[in-house]
């Protein structure tokens, strides 16, 4: 039955009275309770017509006659000379003759689309870019001879983990894609499924095992092998015919004109849905969708995709309120423009969300999308079929297109910028005249502006926030990008999809994602934010956040305490446009007391000039400030020349607390002269409690008056706006809910914070001891101190969204909220808004409050609790007067019980809380934890909940842990932390870089430590609550991650900073001054070593841990999955390649090059040096070596090889084990090596303390010292293959079919020659293509000297130019670097990542190793440029040093350093070298020395290992005697 859905289906009338029942308004649709009648849900939310009048009822909008419209009545007349430009312009009269635009386009696609199949790309009112029926084109695909490709398709997965992708594929028949074979409504399908099987035969013809170590040549022929015609298109060249045919047939049938596959066909178009009717908020969710094709079949692919497909899942109805908007517009209906803009803003508020379900948390079940695992096979996957056609990237999705054309985005200079340009020109037809309707007439921006609104403009403000601005979509991409693609980059992968990251020169690709990301937001808020002197992630915390005016319409008491300590706070937001959501934060910035101005005031002389203009020329901060508040309300002006008073300085700045930075300034204004300032100079720890003015008026007393005077010129205020810093603001969790789009007021609960004056500022006139919080006591201040008119100050405040603090989607899901005290302030919002749904979750308070008389919002909360929206659960930790809740009657109680804290109330109903913690999964309710207040109360809540889970369900210890760390990653346990940074002591002894490094947290058990800003945090226990989990963390173990830590906005991020502290466990060691400059340069590149040495055990220890733990990895279908095996090789080929040309390459040489010039410059011409380059060469091609890569060779074998892969199946697993085990143990042995070193320098500099004298012959020591170190380190490369080649793939005895496995190998050995005796010289190369050397054969203990180390560099030029030459480069002209340093287009980038001789490849090092090594090569050559005379009379060499000179082009590229030549015995295994000891005649006391036991003390803590890593002496034990 077909049912208009504006009139009522049993009388056809639409007065809102059924003329059955004669009721009024129902709750139902349309207030109907006709039992046939149904409708969209999105549809009902978002307001759009439906029915089969719809177009009728949208084009009766706009039956307005065109001078109605367009002929504003209103305009003063009278003095107008010249009066045409009353008139409309054609363009104008045109358009409006036409009708809106958007709404014509959107029109023809709902009609047109159904008809034809949606060959001009799907668009429509009701399902916006997806398709209406997700179901629809794979079933006529299905029921069409076109059902061989999709039937492969869903059986890919396992066809991949086999390994017979190109056999399934040539078998496949051909068959054409012409109409009367594959039908309209079959294409979308059609073209997916034919662009997945055409990608993923070029995947496998790139990665079958002979891209890495070969025992033979890449068989690429074989991609040939079909029959390409000579001017077969370079997209379907090597692709079969039975796939290239009826691919370009599909594709030029939906407009497309060349064959591709697009990112919306494989998320987009590629999606089933689980359940069609679970609706609520929107059916297209990850949680209720699947791939519908998958290729590989694992989380990292699905969540990637669905993810992109949710988004726009979110967006359904974004088309058609864009189009209302433009409407809106066209007939001036600000009041309808507005509830659109909001219903607009409140859907652009969920796409964050969406987004950030790619989590990078192994317990975030099927949202786990592993980096490692992406970036090593759907990112090779998703290359393009050539580099003419659009790349696979998030920029070709049309939403992005569509927001930037609503927002008037005029900018497209930046390389994303111009590379969306170029992909809008590949969209459908019909997204690309949406998106032109939106851009060309009745902008939405423009008008908005034209109107002076000030509730409009707001709405607009917000919803550039919401899509473009740091908290908003934008700004959640970009910061997940960077995670991730740290990870991936570290891995092998060089850049996104999007290109991102291709022009970087530093070898740190997510950070060149990260600037380009934030150059392309920062053209999307230009237009409405042109006081931007900042990147965005440099805006976070700081006032550019706080874009509104609003007044303080009234403070109120909440509980019975006389002094208000907690107060509601409400603020008016009438004007301003400001929408909320439940879980938001208000940011506000506070204003100072009259006090503390005061206070300022009189010791600056300044009371009589408070409304003086202060220059701002000296103050880039206070001069941004100026410029924003004199935007607000007005983003797009800019003030040309922005001014501030004397009172906008001393009541916006920071006075209180102090901090070391700003008495340090003012230590240097008064010239030393305050024996006060000194005292709180030396203060122990910081901040000091007090104000600037506490501090000024005692320093008054103490300093010169001629010193004051210059300090403080009266005659030039510049000073004042460098004295005094600006002040940051404060978020607050906003307490209230509106059902209104446009809210009128929003609540905070303000809880005043006090502090106890520092003793050192405290004067006998001012009894006062004790302070308020700047912010807490403008906002709540004592009764007593409230003044009249106080309630309408005007303060900046902005809205902020926590990604990690919002309502589940369902309202039916049960929540469980913890808090004490001022943080039940958001738990307000949230059952105010829960209980507007009939059908809600239960709602479970657990609070925890000192005494009855705090007891907050108490009223109310007894008033839900008999509703039964509530239940209630309280502890009152100094009052024996309690409240019981009874669960039975549902009510509250009254009994007497001993004080007590809220663990003790959890343990008590630990069943419901273990119910709420359990996933469905796991037979619990699946509910959502939210705690909300100080970190003391933190630690006791999750005390409380420990317990209750052991109490309840634990059969472990260990299992209240795991459930935990379950219910983080799957963000069901989110955490509003807050406290007062704790102090740290500046008397604390500091942590060493070697101590730091020696902790990455890599193995199970171990500790990991980072280093920011000068601390160091022990984070262990923080990793199962880190919302991104562990890899983004694992990326930066060990290492200084303040670089990292200011990218993401860390540093000023209050959800950070807060809680941060609580982990911290020293300071770090500052860098040690050396005098000498060769001794401080020789510190600055062993540090670089050591970091370079850590970053590459953290880097292999994630893929590791993926080799390891990855059950997926190696099982699919409980068959070997030959993706393992590709993983396997890849890694170990990339790592035996490559990896040792990182620790062992151009870093190595550069570092033995200084150490030797600064060794032969200080002694004898003929002194021997360690030859370290000559031993990592020959350990290389030793005959271990060889075997080991002949086993790696075996390995590639086996990935197109399903069959052979089967019967060693176990050899296969229990190889790669113990081959990844002893990867492992040996960089960890090399770090130790290095971190030796590292602590020699600290030796060096107490020496150098005691007698300065002896710097220079410390540096000589030294340097002899780290050349015996790196020896060492050489050494034990040897041994490292010797124990890999002791290991063997090939084992039948462990097998499940022993006798498969023989008769396989012996078929292996007939087949490779090895099982027959050779006569003649021509035995199979094993080795790497590269690995020739002209290293002369050296025992292991031999020594050079300069002049070999002058003829190794030598060497080393001469490999790079010959590998130059093989590349078919000219040796004359660098070769085109690995990064490319300018932008290039998308397509082409990828398909050189894809390509198996591209050093994008996988078996490549990454990225950052890579440039890496070509800083090495470019400090070798400005070392030798710069000591040229020097090295030239120590090496003996002639004058001319042309290859030397040939450095400077070589340095431009990054090249990989292999070698072969005569195998060596396997190196001397000696104990550690022992650091330089004192010269009896200069140097003072050994500090190496314990003089209590006269034994030397250990630099480095052996490494604890709990059995002894391998048979070889290489791997014992290390102790290092000093």
């Amino acid at each position: 039955m077909i049912v208009d859905q504006n009139g009522c289906p049993v009388g056809q009338n639409s007065n809102g009275v059924c003329p059955v029942s004669g009721a009024g308004a129902r709750a139902g649709v349309r207030g109907c309770a006709f039992s046939g009648f149904s409708m969209d849900a999105q549809s009902v939310l978002y307001g759009a017509p439906q029915g089969p009048h719809t177009v009728k009822i949208l084009r009766q909008r706009e039956e307005k006659t065109m001078i109605d419209l367009l002929m504003v009545s209103e305009t003063a007349t009278k003095d107008l000379e010249n009066a045409d430009s009353l008139n409309p312009t054609p363009s104008q009269v045109l358009a409006m003759a036409l009708g809106a635009p958007a709404r014509r386009v959107l029109t023809r696609a709902d009609e047109m689309g159904p008809l034809t199949g949606w060959r001009d790309g799907y668009l429509s009112s009701n399902y916006g870019f997806c398709p209406p029926e997700p179901n629809a084109s794979p079933m006529a695909l299905a029921l069409s001879a076109g059902r061989v490709w999709s039937d492969i398709c869903e059986r890919m997965p396992g066809i991949v983990a086999r390994g017979k992708i190109r056999e399934t594929i040539l078998q496949m028949p051909l068959v054409s894609g012409e109409r009367d074979v594959i039908p309209d409504d079959a294409l979308m399908a059609a073209v997916t499924c034919l662009g997945i099987l055409a990608s993923v035969y070029r995947y496998e013809g790139r990665n079958d095992g002979r891209e890495g170590i070969a025992a033979e040549v890449n068989a690429s022929a074989f991609l040939n092998a079909t029959g390409d015609a000579e001017d077969e298109e370079p997209e379907t060249k090597g692709v079969p015919r039975n796939v290239a045919i009826p691919l370009r047939t599909i594709c030029k049938r939906v407009g497309r004109p060349l064959p591709h596959l697009t990112q919306f066909d494989l998320s987009l178009y590629n999606y089933k849905i689980r359940d069609p009717t679970n609706i609520d908020p929107y059916v297209a969710r990850r949680e209720n969708m699947d791939v519908r094709w998958p290729v590989f079949g694992d989380y990292a692919e699905a969540t990637f995709l669905l993810c992109m497909a949710e988004v726009h899942g979110v967006f359904v109805q974004g088309p058609e309120l864009i189009a209302r908007c433009q409407e809106k517009v066209m007939e001036r209906d600000n009041e309808g423009l507005k509830r659109d803009l909001a219903e607009l803003k409140e859907m652009i508020d969920q796409l964050g969300p969406a987004f950030h379900k790619i989590s990078m948390n192994s317990r975030s079940g099927e949202n786990f999308s592993n980096p490692v695992q992406w970036g090593q096979r759907f990112a090779k996957f998703s290359a393009p079929l050539s580099g003419r056609v659009p790349a696979l990237s998030g920029l070709a999705l049309p939403l992005f297109h569509l927001m930037d054309a609503f927002l008037g985005r005029s900018s497209y200079a930046t390389f994303l910028g111009v590379e969306a340009l170029h992909l809008r020109g590949w969209f459908p037809l019909n997204i690309r005249a949406f998106i032109a309707a939106v851009e060309t007439e009745y902008k939405v921006p423009d008008y908005i502006i034209s109107t002076g609104d000030p509730t409009l403009i707001g709405l607009l403000d917000g919803l550039v926030e919401s899509y473009a601005g740091e908290r908003g979509f934008m700004g959640t991409h970009r910061y997940k990008v960077y995670g991730f693609l740290e990870v991936v980059a570290k891995t092998g992968r060089v850049e996104t999809n999007g290109g991102s990251g291709s022009g970087d020169t530093q070898g740190r690709p997510w950070e060149e994602v990260h600037n380009s990301l934030s150059d392309s937001m920062i053209e999307r808020l230009q237009p409405f934010r042109r006081t931007i002197t900042k990147k965005p992630n440099e805006l976070r915390g700081c006032f550019a956040e706080c874009r509104a005016a609003a007044k303080i319409l009234g403070r109120e008491s909440i509980d019975n305490d006389p002094d208000r300590t907690t107060a509601k706070i409400t603020i008016g937001l009438e004007g301003t446009g400001i929408t909320f959501a439940p879980g938001d934060r208000l940011a506000i910035m506070p204003k100072n007391s009259t006090k503390d101005v005061t206070k300022m005031l009189l010791s600056l002389d300044l009371e009589e000039r408070y409304s003086e203009e202060v220059p701002l020329d000296k103050s880039p901060e206070w001069t941004a400030l100026a410029r924003h508040m004199a935007s607000v309300g007005r983003p797009w002006r800019e003030e040309k020349k922005p001014w501030l008073t004397v009172r906008d300085i001393l009541t916006c700045g920071h006075l209180a607390p102090l901090t070391r930075e700003i008495v340090h300034s003012i230590h240097l204004l008064l010239r030393a002269s305050s024996s006060t300032v000194l005292k709180v100079l030396a203060s122990e720890t910081w901040p000091v409690h007090g104000s600037i003015g506490d501090l000024l008026r005692i320093a008054v007393t103490e300093v010169p008056q001629d010193t004051w005077n210059k300090a403080f010129n009266q005659d030039d205020l510049s000073w004042l706006v460098q004295l005094v810093p600006v002040e940051v603001p404060r978020t607050y969790s906003i307490a209230s809910y509106s059902a209104d789009p446009m809210p009128k007021s929003v609540d905070l609960t303000i809880s005043r914070a006090e502090h106890e004056i520092s003793p050192l500022l405290r004067i006998e006139s001012d009894p006062e001891t004790k302070r308020a919080g700047v912010a807490s006591g403008f906002l709540n201040p004592h009764p007593s101190q409230e003044k009249k008119g106080m309630k309408q100050d005007k303060v900046l405040i902005g809205v902020s969204r926590p990604i990690n603090f919002q309502l589940p989607v369902s309202p039916s899901v049960s929540i469980g909220m913890f808090c004490g005290g001022s943080g039940i302030a958001p738990f307000r919002s949230f059952w105010a808004s829960r209980i507007q749904h009939a059908r809600h979750g239960r709602n479970i308070l657990f609070l925890g409050v000192q005494s009855r008389s705090k007891f907050l919002y108490e009223e109310e909360l007894v008033a839900h609790v008999r509703n039964g929206n509530l239940e209630l659960h309280t502890a009152f930790s100094r009052d024996k007067n309690g409240l019981v809740y009874d669960s039975a009657t549902r009510q509250l109680r009254n009994k007497i019980i001993e004080p007590r804290y809220l663990d003790a109330t959890i343990v008590e109903n630990a069943r419901t809380v273990c119910d709420l913690i359990m996933s469905t999964k796991q037979g619990g309710c699946g509910g959502y934890i939210y705690i909300c207040g100080s970190v003391s109360l933190y630690e006791t809540v999750m005390t409380g909940i420990r317990r209750a889970i052991y109490v309840s369900c634990a059969s472990s210890e260990k299992l209240p842990e795991i459930l935990l760390a379950t219910a983080f990653a799957e963000r069901r346990m989110m955490l509003d932390i807050f406290m007062t940074p704790r102090p740290l002591s500046f008397d604390e002894p500091p942590i060493p870089m070697t101590e730091l490094a020696l902790h990455t947290g890599h193995r199970e058990g171990s500790r990991m430590w980072i280093g920011v800003h000068g601390i160091v945090y022990d984070i262990t226990d923080f990793l199962p609550t880190h919302p991104g989990g562990t890899l983004i963390v694992a990326a930066s173990a060990g290492l200084d991650a303040s670089r990292t830590f200011d990218d993401l906005a860390h540093t000023n991020n209050p959800e950070v900073s807060t809680l941060l502290p609580k982990y911290a466990i020293g300071r770090m060691a500052p860098k040690p001054k050396f005098h000498e400059e060769r001794l401080d340069a020789c510190y600055a590149d062993w540090s670089r070593y050591l970091s370079l040495c850590v970053e590459s055990l953290t880097t292999l220890s994630l893929e590791v841990q993926s080799i390891l733990s990855d059950s997926d990895v190696w099982s699919q279908g409980d068959l070997l999955n030959m993706g393992g095996i590709r993983k396997f090789y890849q890694f170990q080929s990339r790592f035996l390649q490559n990896g040792f040309g990182t620790l062992f390459g151009p870093r190595l040489q550069e570092l033995c090059l200084k150490l030797s010039f600064t060794v032969s410059t200080s002694g004898s011409l003929d002194e021997s040096i360690p030859d370290v380059m000559g031993m990592t060469s020959r350990a290389k091609t030793s005959k271990a070596a060889v075997a080991v890569q002949k086993q790696i060779a075996s390995i590639g074998a086996f990935v197109c090889d399903g069959a052979g892969a089967q019967a060693f199946e176990n050899g296969i697993l229990s190889y790669a084990r113990e081959v990844v085990e002893q990867d492992l143990r040996f960089l960890e042995l090399i770090r130790e090596y290095v971190c030796t070193g590292m602590s020699a320098f600290d030796l060096v500099q107490q020496s150098v303390i005691s007698d300065p004298r002896v710097e220079k012959l410390a540096t000589n020591k030294l340097s002899r010292f780290l050349l015996s170190v790196l020896e060492k380190a050489a050494q034990r490369l040897q041994g490292f293959y010797d124990g890999l080649a002791a290991l063997s793939l090939f084992n039948p005895r462990i097998e499940r079919n022993p006798a498969r496995a023989r008769w396989q190998l012996v078929g292996r050995y007939i087949r490779d020659g090895s099982f027959f005796v050779y006569t003649g010289s021509d035995k199979p190369d094993f080795s790497s293509s590269s690995s020739t050397t002209t290293h002369r054969r050296r025992s292991g203990s031999e020594r050079i000297s300069f002049t070999d180390v002058v003829a190794n560099i030598n060497d080393m030029i001469r490999l790079r130019q010959r590998d130059v030459i093989s590349a078919g480069g000219d040796p004359s002209t660098p070769v085109r670097p690995t990064l490319m340093p300018g932008p290039r287009n998308l397509a082409l980038q990828q398909m050189d990542r894809a390509s198996p001789t591209s050093p994008f490849v996988s078996t490549s090092t990454s990225s950052f190793f890579e440039t890496l090594d070509a800083d090495a090569l470019h400090q070798i050559n400005a070392f030798i440029h710069g000591n040229l005379n020097s090295i030239r009379n120590l090496s003996r060499v002639p004058p001319s040093l042309d290859t030397l000179d040939e450095l400077d082009k070589l340095s431009r590229q990054l090249n990989h350093e292999d070698g072969d030549g005569e195998p060596s015995e396997p190196g001397q295994n000696g104990a550690p070298p022992t650091p330089p000891q004192r010269n009896s005649a200069t140097l003072s006391p050994n500090p190496s020395i314990d003089s209590r036991e006269g034994r030397p003390r250990q630099l480095v803590r052996p490494y604890s290992r709990s059995r002894d890593p391998s048979p070889n002496p290489a791997y014992y034990k290390l102790t290092v005697p000093t």
